[in-house]
């Protein structure tokens, strides 16, 4: 018995180990593309709102395939999904390196990138580490795999940066493109925790249809998936035209990279610790808190006097509030809803957080090609944080009546 349990904490720590650097590359690679809009747009004599689109469609993909990718990792596991993801995420990366027309732009990182980013991100990722260490410990799992991305967008941007410097834009590209590979081996432990293992394991009959109608008609299921579409607007704008909105305001461009790279830095504690409160307080004050708290950050950034002080504090600040909304969002599908369609359910749920994403970054260029300034993007993500935090206050966390039967 000992040696029984003692071979199974191997290997969920195994596990969780592998999952955590998947993560840790996957986010990492597109949280710096925002360093490529100035090149890209220089190189080839373009406005920002062409590359904007290009991020905007990928976020859009990201969203759409992840509710697939969600249902088919489900139904045939994880690791299949993850080496997909991993094919296209790389291809798209190379292309991306050569464009020097809108579409082929579009297609590469918008469309390739978004795909992959898709099959190898959270949505398919987290499913699999809450079912590796069971109900008691979810949270803390959900918290240290979003910690994990996080530490990603540190350690990656500033890499990306210093490859671009070294070596030119399009030679980074290639460099990235080729490492994004890594991460099809990181997905095989994934394996013995998909979806279709629990259903083996505990005879679950639900089909996938049937798991959605039940979500869909559950109220707090619906808050729970618009409020995440401000979280996609505000995380997605920021990532894509800080550096560009940095070095307009007569910053270098080492500060943009900086700025995206303190961001993940400081989201390694704030997610990690959002994680452990969401397993301690109820997720929807947590959820409150963080909307409140982004929506009061954003405004004393644009009130106060722009310095590489008020940039870094921003930052900082930003970083504790990025994706520790993702513990307690992910934590209450699978308080709702159980662990065994997590990853469809919150496919759907991303995809609601993707259309916002969309939604930022095109308007983040619209408006800047259109006015010249970011300024009315920012005061739109403070509005909108406000109204998240309304959303979520109604939310009710307990289960389904179907798991309480159970």
């Amino acid at each position: 018995m000992a040696k029984r349990l003692l071979k199974e904490n191997s290997s969920s720590v195994f596990l969780i180990s592998t999952a955590c650097l998947l993560l840790l590359l996957s986010f990492g690679y597109r949280s710096g593309f925002g360093l490529f809009v100035k090149p890209i747009t220089e190189a080839n004599d373009w406005g920002r709102e062409v590359i904007s689109i290009a991020l905007a469609i990928q976020n859009l993909f990201w969203g759409i395939v992840a509710v697939f990718a969600g249902g088919l990792a489900d139904r045939f596991g994880n690791v299949r999904v993850v080496v997909v993801g991993t094919v296209l995420y790389a291809l798209g990366m190379f292309l991306m390196a050569g464009v020097d027309s809108p579409w082929l732009l579009h297609t590469s990182a918008g469309i390739l990138v978004g795909a992959g980013v898709g099959g190898t991100s959270f949505g398919i990722i987290l499913p699999a580490m809450a079912r590796a260490v069971g109900e008691e410990r979810r949270q803390w799992a959900l918290g240290l795999g979003t910690a994990a991305g996080s530490l990603g967008q540190f350690a990656v941007v500033p890499m990306a940066q210093s490859l671009i410097s070294s070596y030119g834009w399009v030679s980074a590209l290639h460099i990235l493109s080729a490492s994004c590979l890594l991460m099809a081996l990181l997905a095989i432990p994934l394996a013995p925790y998909s979806g279709k293992q629990e259903s083996e394991q505990k005879h679950i009959n639900q089909s996938l249809s049937e798991a959605l109608s039940e979500a869909m008609r559950h109220s707090s299921y619906v808050f729970l998936l618009l409020g995440f579409f401000v979280c996609g607007f505000h995380v997605a704008f920021i990532t894509a035209h800080m550096p560009a909105f940095l070095s307009d305001a007569g910053f270098e461009p080492w500060v943009g990279a900086w700025s995206i790279s303190i961001i993940g830095l400081c989201n390694v504690v704030g997610a990690y610790m959002s994680g452990v409160w969401s397993g301690t307080f109820p997720k929807r004050h947590v959820l409150v808190i963080i909307y409140l708290g982004r929506a009061i950050a954003i405004s004393a950034f644009l009130l106060i006097p722009f310095s590489l002080t008020s940039v870094l504090v921003f930052s900082a600040v930003m970083g504790f509030l990025w994706l520790a909304t993702i513990p307690p969002t992910s934590g209450l599908v699978a308080v709702m809803f159980g662990t065994r369609y997590m990853a469809l359910l919150y496919g759907v749920v991303f995809l609601s957080h993707q259309l916002g994403s969309f939604t930022g970054i095109w308007l983040g260029g619209w408006l800047y090609d259109n006015t010249g300034s970011y300024n009315a993007i920012w005061w739109c993500g403070i509005a909108l944080g406000v109204v998240a935090a309304v959303l979520h206050w109604p939310i009710r966390e307990q289960p389904v009546e179907r798991l309480v039967e159970a």
